[in-house]
C-alpha cells in the first residue's frame, strides 16, 4: 500500500469510528441510513486496503487506480436506499431499472470486497445461494421452490431490511462496531500487555505456569478483542516462546494459545460480535444472552487451565523461577487503569442495565479520559511537557479510531455478506431446508445436532466466526427448535442459537484450514495442522458442552435465579469439565486405567446430563445424581492416589 493510500485509509477509517462514536448521543439518524453510511464505509475501506489479487501475507504494496474507482462506486451503491429512500419506499416492491441496476453492482461488489478480504469462501456460498433461487424449480421436487426473479431478488436484497441491510449489519452498526474500538483502544493504551503481564506474574511460578498464563491473559483480552486470530498474534508472541521455554513442545505450545485464543470469542461481553446478533435474533436482552453464555465460558477456560496442569505433569515441568517473574503486586497497580474502565462497562451492562450501545458509548469516554490521565503523570515522570503529554494522547486516540476502522471494516463486510444468504432463505429456501434437514436427521434431535455441528466446522473454514454463525443460525437453529419440540423435547431458541456460534469458534482451529492454527504455528515453527489437531484435542471439551446445554439448560441459567443453584451447577459444572478433560488426556494424578475411564464418563454424564439418569433408570430427583456424579470423581482421585508415586 502506498503512503498516500494509506493516508486516505487512515482518514477514511477515523472519520468511521468518529461518525459511529458519535451516534449514541449526538446524531439522530434513522437505523436504514446508519446502515447504509456504515456498510460504505466498510466497503470502501476494503477497497483501498486489499487488492485485486494478494501477492504475499500482507496487504498489496500498491492499490491500483481502479480500486480507487471501484471503492467510491461501491460506497454510493450502498448509500443509494438512504439517498432515495422516500421513493424506493413508495414503490416497495416494484424497483425501477435504476434501482435494479445499482441494486446488481452492489451486490456484485460487495462479494467482491468480501472476496478480497475474507477469501473465496463466503462469496461463493452466497452467490450459489443466488443461483439456487434463479433455478430452484428445476431441482428435485424435494428441495425446490418458486423461481425468483431478478427483480425480486433485488428487491430484497438491497432495498429492504431483510438482506444485507439486516439484522447482523444493524448489530454491527448500532453495537459492534464501538466494542471493536474498545478493544483497539485499550490495546494502544497498553491493556493487551498488562493482562499479559498480570497472568505471568500470578501463575507463572506454578507448574506449566506458562502455559496456565497464556491461557489466562486470553480469556482476559477475548473479553475486548473478539477475534481468535488477532488474539493468537497479541499474546502468542509472548506466550508461546515463553511456553518453549519451559519445556513444552513447539505444537503444544502453539496448540495451548489456540485452544486459549479461539475460546476467547467465548467470553462475554463481545463474544465475537455474536452476542449482539443472538440478542436480535432470539428477541431478548443482551443481558440474558451474556448471562446464558457466562457459566459454559468460564467452566471451558478453567477446564483448559487444567488441561495444561495434566500436560506440564506428563512432562514434568515445573514454573518459571520466582527471580524471572514480575512482582503481582506492582504489576497489578500499574495497571489499574485499564480495569477502571473494564468495570465501568461492566457495571453499566450489569448493574444499571443500560443498553449495550451507550455502555461501551461511556465507557470509550472514561478510556479516553484515563489515557489523557496516563500520559500527563508519563510526563510529569519523565519530565517532559505538558504538550508532549498532549500531542501522545492525540496521537494515540487518533491511531485508536485507525485501528477500530481497519478491524471493523472485515465484520462489515462480513455481516453485509452473510446478510445475502439471510435474505434468499426468506425467500422460501428456509423451509427447504428445514424439511432436508427434518429428512437427513430422521427425526433425531442427536443425529441432527451432529449434522449441524460438522457442517459448522466445514463452513468455518471458509467462513469468519460470525458470518458462520449467521448462516448457520438462519438455517439450522430453526430446524433444531422445531425438530426437538416434535419428538417432546423443549429447547429455546437461545440455545440453538449458542450451539451454531460454538461450533462455528471451534472452526478457527480444525484442519485442515484452521486459521488461529497457522498463525500460531508461524510463531512457534511448527507444523501448522499437528498444531490444528492438537488444538482441537484441547478444545474437545468446549465441543462437548453445547450437546449438553442442549438437552441440560441449566448450565445456560435459564430460568435459575436462586444463588445457591447457580453455584451448583458452576461447581458441578467445572467437576465434570476436570473429569472430561483427564479423559481425553488419558491422565489425571497418573496415567488413567480403564475402569478409571469409566468412572470418569459415568461422572461426566451425572454432572452434565442428571436427567438421562433421574428421567430413564433410576427417578431420584437430578440433584441427588449431582451427587452421586461427585463421588464418583472422589473415587476416582482415591484410587489414582493409591498408585500416585510418593516423592
Amino acid at each position: 500500500m502506498s503512503r498516500q493510500t494509506g493516508l486516505v485509509a487512515s482518514i477514511i477509517a477515523a472519520s468511521w469510528s468518529l461518525f459511529q462514536l458519535a451516534l449514541p448521543q449526538f446524531l439522530l439518524l434513522g437505523s436504514e441510513l446508519t446502515r447504509c453510511i456504515h456498510l460504505a464505509f466498510a466497503i470502501c475501506l476494503v477497497y483501498l486496503c486489499f487488492p485485486v489479487q494478494k501477492t504475499s501475507s500482507t496487504w498489496a504494496n500498491k492499490i491500483h487506480w481502479s480500486d480507487y474507482i471501484l471503492a467510491v462506486i461501491a460506497a454510493l451503491a450502498s448509500l443509494y436506499l438512504a439517498i432515495d429512500y422516500s421513493g424506493i419506499a413508495m414503490r416497495q416492491g416494484m424497483p425501477i431499472a435504476r434501482d435494479l441496476f445499482i441494486g446488481s453492482t452492489l451486490v456484485i461488489l460487495l462479494l467482491e470486497a468480501a472476496r478480497r478480504s475474507l477469501g473465496p469462501a463466503l462469496p461463493t456460498i452466497a452467490a450459489t445461494f443466488i443461483l439456487y433461487s434463479f433455478f430452484s424449480e428445476h431441482m428435485p421436487e424435494i428441495i425446490s421452490f418458486k423461481n425468483a426473479t431478478i427483480s425480486k431478488m433485488v428487491n430484497k436484497l438491497t432495498m429492504s431490511t431483510e438482506g444485507i441491510y439486516g439484522v447482523p449489519l444493524d448489530v454491527s452498526t448500532s453495537t459492534v462496531f464501538l466494542f471493536v474500538l474498545f478493544g483497539s483502544m485499550l490495546n494502544i493504551a497498553g491493556g493487551s500487555k498488562y493482562f499479559i503481564d498480570l497472568a505471568i506474574s500470578l501463575l507463572g511460578r506454578f507448574k506449566g505456569g506458562p502455559a496456565k498464563a497464556a491461557v489466562l491473559a486470553s480469556g482476559l483480552t477475548g473479553m475486548v478483542s473478539g477475534s481468535s486470530i488477532a488474539n493468537t498474534v497479541t499474546t502468542g508472541t509472548f506466550t508461546i516462546p515463553l511456553m518453549k521455554k519451559t519445556g513444552f513442545p513447539g505444537i503444544k505450545a502453539g496448540a495451548i494459545e489456540v485452544a486459549a485464543s479461539t475460546n476467547g470469542q467465548l467470553m462475554p461481553p463481545i463474544m465475537g460480535a455474536a452476542a449482539f446478533i443472538i440478542a436480535e435474533y432470539c428477541h431478548t436482552s443482551y443481558f440474558e444472552v451474556v448471562k446464558a453464555a457466562f457459566i459454559p465460558a468460564i467452566i471451558s477456560y478453567i477446564a483448559l487451565i487444567f488441561i495444561t496442569h495434566l500436560e506440564a505433569s506428563k512432562l514434568g515441568l515445573k514454573g518459571l523461577p520466582k527471580e524471572e517473574l514480575p512482582n503481582f503486586y506492582n504489576v497489578f497497580i500499574s495497571g489499574v487503569p485499564f480495569l477502571i474502565p473494564l468495570c465501568f462497562l461492566l457495571y453499566m451492562l450489569i448493574i444499571e442495565r443500560y443498553s449495550a450501545q451507550l455502555s461501551v458509548y461511556y465507557a470509550i469516554i472514561v478510556l479516553m479520559g484515563l489515557m489523557v490521565i496516563q500520559n500527563f503523570w508519563m510526563a510529569q515522570n519523565e519530565k517532559k511537557s505538558g504538550m508532549w503529554a498532549i500531542k501522545n494522547s492525540l496521537h494515540q486516540i487518533w491511531q485508536s479510531f485507525v485501528d477500530g476502522g481497519k478491524n471493523m471494516m472485515s465484520i462489515g463486510v462480513a455481516v453485509a455478506s452473510a446478510g445475502i444468504i439471510v435474505g434468499i432463505v426468506t425467500l422460501g429456501l428456509g423451509n427447504v431446508i428445514t424439511e432436508i434437514i427434518d429428512i437427513l436427521a430422521m427425526n433425531n434431535v442427536v443425529l441432527l445436532l451432529i449434522i449441524t455441528a460438522i457442517v459448522s466446522l466445514i463452513l468455518g473454514m471458509g467462513l469468519p466466526t460470525t458470518a458462520n454463525y449467521i448462516v448457520m443460525a438462519s438455517l439450522t437453529a430453526p430446524a433444531i427448535v422445531a425438530l426437538s419440540s416434535n419428538v417432546g423435547l423443549t429447547v429455546p431458541l437461545i440455545a440453538a442459537h449458542l450451539f451454531c456460534f460454538y461450533f462455528g469458534i471451534l472452526a478457527d482451529d480444525t484442519p485442515p484450514v484452521g486459521l488461529a492454527a497457522y498463525a500460531a504455528a508461524a510463531i512457534s515453527k511448527e507444523d501448522p495442522i499437528k498444531t490444528g489437531i492438537q488444538g482441537f484435542i484441547y478444545d474437545m471439551r468446549t465441543a462437548i458442552l453445547p450437546f449438553m446445554f442442549i438437552f441440560n439448560t441449566d448450565l445456560l441459567l435459564i430460568n435459575i435465579t436462586s444463588w445457591w443453584h447457580i453455584a451448583l451447577i458452576f461447581s458441578t459444572g467445572v467437576i465434570a469439565m476436570f473429569a472430561f478433560a483427564s479423559i481425553t488426556q488419558g491422565y489425571f494424578l497418573v496415567k488413567n486405567r480403564f475402569y478409571e475411564t469409566v468412572l470418569l464418563i459415568l461422572c461426566v454424564l451425572m454432572l452434565f446430563r442428571p436427567d438421562l439418569f433421574s428421567n430413564y433408570i433410576w427417578a431420584y430427583h437430578k440433584f441427588i445424581w449431582y451427587g452421586f456424579g461427585v463421588g464418583l470423581y472422589a473415587i476416582t482421585i482415591f484410587l489414582q492416589l493409591l498408585r500416585k508415586p510418593k516423592k
